[in-house]
């Protein structure tokens, strides 16, 4: 693969702050000689590759800092170009002075993700393994870690390249037979194969649709709201399960004023936990406004956790609650289970999970119980499954099984199969925008502004 010549960017690969270490990293055709006219140890310009070098950042004869320098030469990096990379002290000063001394050498600041960008028109990874590099970082637990590995490693681009082949083959056939009918040796393309064959490729691409849901999940998280009257026990939910003490816990209704967010990991999934307001009606206007929030969290979340008082009659608000909740993917909690129970159990279904935050008991099935509603009672990420997880994907993946439709519908109305070809050769051009053999400029950039400067 030769590389396509490109201008020479820099930016700073670390998070800004006080840190151990701060990266400059430069990447283009002239990154090593801006490199060797700031540093003063070994000559890089007769240093071996993939080498890691002691010296000096030298400004006008005046040291800037002690650094190692990481000397890569194309095209065995990232970008598939020279990179260096300067490992300065992490302070954000001698970063930041490193940073403009090396554009005043030369170099210009790197836009959003053009590193990865470079990589991905350099050849080095597709569509979806630069988009895999944005889910690893961003992954809040292992299992969603595996999933962005796995793509970051290519198994969603081999599944899609496999699959665009397989449907080039099938519109070569109908070609050949198109143009040589006289060739007895050529297999002849009839309506039953060109079937066969869009149903292979439906299936295929169905089953990949049906991991999207766990595949969201995994990247984006559960979005899960626990509500409940006053006082019942949300907040003490809340802290439980984030093994912290975050939400303000008091025997005073209405202490919970607004919506509390935040992310905890059950059995590697994450769940974005929103502690609501107590849902009731009330004259104080702050309150008010928590409340009207809290329905609003009820209304867009994935997953409900309702919490009932065990150790009281049901009220009207009980009520209301289990009545508004009903549609959603909801698990009943009955809280304070470790006082004497007052409860109407036979007024509940059947599925509530007796709790007590206090005593920490039963929190556990909690986790059980939303493994069930999501994820069939699999214990577990399949190592080497395939997951849909980027909305991106999973709308082109749905448009690319319409397409295999219309072709079965032209199929059924008896259409000549060179006709079936628009849309067989339409399925083929969608399956490309994944992995950006077909994919916009647009595209492309709109893709690579959503990253971090520096990668």
């Amino acid at each position: 693969m030769i590389t396509k010549e490109f201008d020479t960017i820099t930016a700073i690969a670390t998070p800004l702050g006080e840190g151990a270490i701060g990266i400059v990293r430069i990447s283009g055709t002239d990154a090593i000689a801006i490199a060797n006219k700031i540093f003063k140890g070994k000559d890089l310009e007769k240093t071996d590759s993939h080498t890691i070098n002691y010296g000096h950042i030298v400004e006008n004869d005046q040291v800037v800092d002690e650094v190692m320098v990481s000397l890569m030469r194309a095209p065995r990096t990232f970008t598939r170009e020279d990179v260096v990379e300067i490992n300065t002290h992490g302070g954000l000063a001698v970063t930041n002075e490193i940073l403009q001394l090396v554009i005043r050498s030369g170099a210009r600041m790197a836009e959003p993700g053009e590193f990865t960008k470079r990589a991905f028109l350099n050849g080095r990874v597709d569509l979806t393994q630069a988009e895999a590099v944005m889910d690893l970082i961003r992954a809040k637990t292992d299992k969603a870690m595996a999933v962005a590995v796995s793509q970051l490693d290519g198994s969603l681009k081999h599944l899609i390249d496999n699959t665009r082949q397989e449907i080039l083959n099938t519109l070569a056939q109908v070609e050949v037979n198109i143009d040589y009918p006289e060739y007895d040796d050529v297999e002849e393309m009839t309506t039953a194969l060109m079937a066969e064959k869009t149903a292979e490729f439906q299936e295929l691409l169905e089953g990949l649709l049906r991991t999207a849901k766990r595949g969201k999940i995994l990247r984006e998280g559960l979005s899960t709201a626990i509500i409940g009257r006053p006082n019942v026990g949300k907040s003490s939910l809340l802290n439980n399960l984030l093994r912290e003490e975050k939400a303000i816990v008091t025997d005073i209704e209405g202490t919970t004023r607004d919506v509390i967010e935040e992310y905890v990991n059950i059995k590697g999934v994450p769940l974005k936990l929103v502690d609501t307001a107590g849902i009731r009606e009330t004259d104080d206007v702050v309150e008010k406004i928590g409340v009207e929030r809290s329905k609003k969290a009820l209304e867009e979340a994935d997953l409900v956790l309702l919490v009932l008082n065990a150790s009281e009659k049901l009220t009207d608000q009980d009520k209301q609650l289990l009545e508004i909740s009903q549609c959603s993917n909801r698990i009943i909690l009955l809280n304070k289970t470790d006082l004497d129970s007052q409860i109407e159990l036979d007024l509940l279904p059947d599925d509530y999970i007796p709790i007590s935050v206090l005593k920490n008991q039963n929190i556990d099935q909690i986790e059980d119980r939303i493994n069930q509603l999501f994820f069939d009672n699999a214990a577990e990420v399949e190592k080497d499954a395939t997951y849909l997880s980027n909305a991106r994907h999973i709308s082109l993946i749905e448009q690319a099984v319409e397409s295999l439709k219309a072709v079965n519908q032209g199929l059924e109305f008896g259409m000549p199969v060179d006709l079936l070809q628009v849309d067989m050769t339409r399925t083929w051009e969608i399956l490309g925008e994944i992995t950006g053999d077909a994919a916009p400029d647009e595209l492309i950039t709109q893709l690579f502004s959503q990253f971090c400067l520096g990668k």
